[in-house]
């Protein structure tokens, strides 16, 4: 039985349904705004989180008649054919952020509402969760004063020269290097042979993510191969048969494949194919960041997930968080404590 045959009968009742909006500003150019979608129905709650990241998204959304009885499955057919948003998105992938808000909170209210954990349905234990700290290069000594045992996925870029490569590999932190080399524009990174090359055998045990490819970075990276992993085009199993080579290992964003279908076909294909997973997160500011935490419990918690608790993306570092790992606590619902 797949993993989705699991959640798809769950039966669920909407009743009504309201919308939150969040912001935090954690740089003066960057204002992250999502949108908590709260669906009732029965006397209980589901919520979930659009995690757009066009600010201006989030004011007056559209909000589509989902009220009625339903199975998980059945609401996700609902949705095929409801527009979310009014016009057309600068983002390609903002159809898929708001389309999880949706999925998320129905999964969520359904389990509420038959007074099961997704542990519990899924037949499987949550673990406890391991997660590093994503954050710039110049965070991290900082972080390290507060907490210890940090370790530490990091956005490698041309500012990176070798002494600051030196420095960090020196720590033995890091777990993950970003390239962004797939995104363009204000997100991404022009693809860099030598600094590939730098990064590859500065942190010999760290993941490669993202890599811009190219003749030259390519052959670049061609001995380290077996750890380049891959984030940003990951939004269904398509897009792991067009990469350019089988990977290894995969960063799940699960807000990035939009439907639950999508994502729990995704996990059981790596599972059957033996490919790492570890999680990565979208700068939820609400429930949408316990959801995936959850998630990381339960298919990949010795990870190095990208899913630390929220205040980590907060302008300036402080004590009091949460620390790695990540308990689960078994509660009903699609919830992490």
């Amino acid at each position: 039985m797949s993993t989705y045959d699991l959640v798809r009968g769950l039966p669920l009742t909407v009743e009504r349904v309201e919308l939150e909006q969040l912001s935090l500003q954690p740089r003066p150019e960057f204002r992250r705004v999502t949108t908590v979608l709260h669906l009732h129905g029965g006397g209980h709650e589901g919520v979930g989180e659009d995690v757009t990241y066009q600010p201006e998204e989030h004011d007056s959304p559209p909000v589509p008649d989902v009220a009625g009885e339903w199975t998980i499955e059945s609401f996700s057919e609902h949705l095929d054919g409801v527009q979310l948003y009014t016009h057309e998105t600068l983002d390609s992938a903002a159809g898929d952020y708001r389309r999880w808000g949706w999925e998320s909170a129905a999964l969520d209210l359904a389990l509420r509402q038959a007074g099961r954990s997704l542990a519990a349905v899924l037949e499987r234990e949550a673990r406890p969760a391991t997660y590093v700290v994503s954050c710039a290069a110049e965070k991290v000594t900082r972080f390290l004063e507060l907490y210890p045992g940090a370790r530490f996925k990091l956005d490698a870029g041309p500012e990176w020269s070798e002494r600051l490569i030196g420095e960090l590999a020196a720590l033995g932190r890091v777990d993950v290097v970003d390239f962004k080399g797939v995104f363009r524009g204000d997100f991404g990174n022009a693809p860099d042979p030598v600094l590939y090359e730098r990064v590859a055998r500065a942190f010999p045990r760290a993941w490669l993510e993202d890599p811009g490819l190219n003749d030259e970075t390519d052959a670049a990276l061609r001995p380290f191969r077996e750890r380049v992993t891959w984030d940003a085009p990951i939004h269904s199993l398509a897009d792991v048969d067009a990469l350019p080579f089988p990977p290894r290992a995969l960063n799940s964003k699960p807000s990035r494949f939009g439907t639950l279908r999508r994502l729990f076909d995704f996990y059981d294909w790596c599972a059957e194919h033996d490919v790492t997973l570890y999680g990565g997160g979208q700068f939820e500011l609400g429930p949408g960041r316990g959801q995936i935490q959850l998630l990381a419990a339960l298919f990949h918690a010795d990870a190095p997930n990208d899913v630390a608790p929220a205040g980590f993306n907060e302008p300036e570092p402080r004590a009091g968080l949460a620390e790695s790992p990540l308990l689960p606590r078994d509660v009903t619902g699609f919830r992490l404590a």
